[in-house]
C-alpha cells in the first residue's frame, strides 16, 4: 500500500512538472479532457446500471453531429452567410438546432433499448452477448451514416476567428473554451440530478440492487428508459461539442473517440461519475502533454499506457469501489 501511494504521488509530480514545462499543452488537455469526461460519464452510466460496455456510444456521438448538421442546413440554408456568435466560429443557428438533436438522440437510445436490449435482457442474455450486439449496432449506425452522408468529412458553417493569446505561450481556440465550459456545466447538472433528485436516487438504487429496488416500489423498467435517455443526451452533447471543437465531422469520429472514453471510464473507476470525470481529465491532459515529445498519432498508445499504469496500481480504478457510484 505504501509503495502504491508513493508511486501515485510520483506520477502526479511527473505530470505536474511536464505541465509546468509546457503549460499550453496542459491547458489544452484540460479543455479536451472535459469533453472526454462528458462522454465517459454517459458511457459509465450505461455500464454502471446495465452492466455491459455500450460499443455504440461513440457512433451515437457521430450520428448526433450529422443530424445537427442536417437540421442546420435544412432549416437555415443560408446560415453560412450569417454572423458568428461573439468571438466564436460557430453560428447562432447551430445553437438553435442542438437542443432538438440532443433530445432526438435521447429518444432514439430509448427506442433501441425497447427494440433490442430489452428483448436480450428478457431472454437472459449474458453481458458479453449484449456488448457484442451493441458492437453490431455501432457498425450498422456507421454504415447508415456513410450511406446517407457519404465518407467525406464535413463541418458546421463557421467563421474564422483568432485564438486567444494568454501568458506562457498559451493560445486557446475560443470554440474549445466554450465547449469545455458547456461540458462542465452539463456534468454539474448531471451530478445534481443523480445525487439530489428522486430520479437520481432511483437510478442509483436500481444500479445497486435491481430486485430490492423493485420490491421497494421502484419501476426499474421505467428507470432503465430514463438511463438510456440521459445516456443518449450525454453522448449527443459530447459528440456535437467535439465536432464544434475540432471543426470537422467524419463517419469514424465516434469510433476513434471511443478509445479515450473507455480508458477514462476504466481509469476513473467503472460506475463512478466523479471517477469518469477525473478519468476524462487525466486522459485528456496526459494525451496532450505527450504530444510535446512524441507524434500526436501515438496518442492512443499514451491512453493505454496511462490505463495500464493506473490498473497496475489500483485494479478498480482511481475511485473504484469508493464513494458514490451509479
Amino acid at each position: 500500500m505504501i509503495f502504491e501511494n508513493k508511486t501515485i504521488v510520483v506520477l502526479f509530480w511527473i505530470i505536474l512538472i511536464l505541465s509546468i514545462l509546457k503549460p499550453w499543452l496542459f491547458v489544452n488537455g484540460v479543455l479536451i479532457g472535459s469533453l472526454y469526461a462528458l462522454g465517459s460519464i454517459g458511457l459509465s452510466l450505461i455500464y454502471g446500471n446495465l452492466k455491459f460496455a455500450n460499443m455504440a456510444h461513440g457512433d451515437f456521438m457521430t450520428l448526433s453531429s450529422y443530424i445537427a448538421l442536417a437540421l442546420l442546413l435544412f432549416f437555415f440554408p443560408n446560415s453560412d452567410q450569417s454572423a458568428s456568435v461573439g468571438p466564436f466560429t460557430f453560428k447562432y443557428e447551430l445553437l438553435v438546432v442542438i437542443p432538438f438533436t440532443v433530445i432526438f438522440i435521447g429518444f432514439l437510445a430509448v427506442l433501441f433499448d425497447k427494440l433490442i436490449y430489452k428483448k436480450l435482457r428478457d431472454f437472459g442474455a449474458a453481458p458479453a452477448a449484449i456488448a457484442l450486439t451493441s458492437l453490431g449496432l455501432a457498425v450498422g449506425l456507421r454504415g447508415l451514416i456513410q450511406f446517407i452522408w457519404g465518407t467525406d468529412s464535413r463541418s458546421f458553417p463557421r467563421e474564422s476567428k483568432l485564438f486567444w493569446d494568454l501568458p506562457f505561450k498559451i493560445k486557446i481556440p475560443p470554440d474549445m473554451f466554450f465547449c469545455a465550459i458547456v461540458a462542465f456545466i452539463i456534468a454539474l447538472a448531471f451530478y445534481f440530478v443523480l445525487f439530489k433528485t428522486k430520479l437520481g436516487k432511483a437510478i442509483r438504487a436500481t444500479s445497486d440492487n435491481p430486485d430490492l429496488a423493485r420490491v421497494t416500489g421502484i419501476n426499474t423498467e421505467r428507470i432503465i428508459l430514463y438511463i438510456w435517455f440521459i445516456g443518449g443526451i450525454l453522448a449527443a452533447t459530447s459528440g456535437i461539442l467535439i465536432s464544434m471543437q475540432q471543426a470537422i465531422i467524419t463517419p469514424v469520429m465516434g469510433w476513434k473517440i471511443l478509445i479515450p472514453l473507455f480508458a477514462a471510464v476504466i481509469v476513473g473507476g467503472i460506475g463512478n461519475p466523479i471517477g469518469a470525470l477525473m478519468g476524462g481529465l487525466l486522459i485528456g491532459i496526459t494525451g496532450e502533454i505527450a504530444t510535446g515529445w512524441i507524434n500526436p498519432s501515438y496518442k492512443p498508445a499514451v491512453y493505454f499506457l496511462v490505463l495500464l499504469i493506473v490498473l497496475l496500481l489500483r485494479p478498480n480504478g482511481i475511485l473504484g469501489l469508493k464513494g458514490r457510484q451509479f
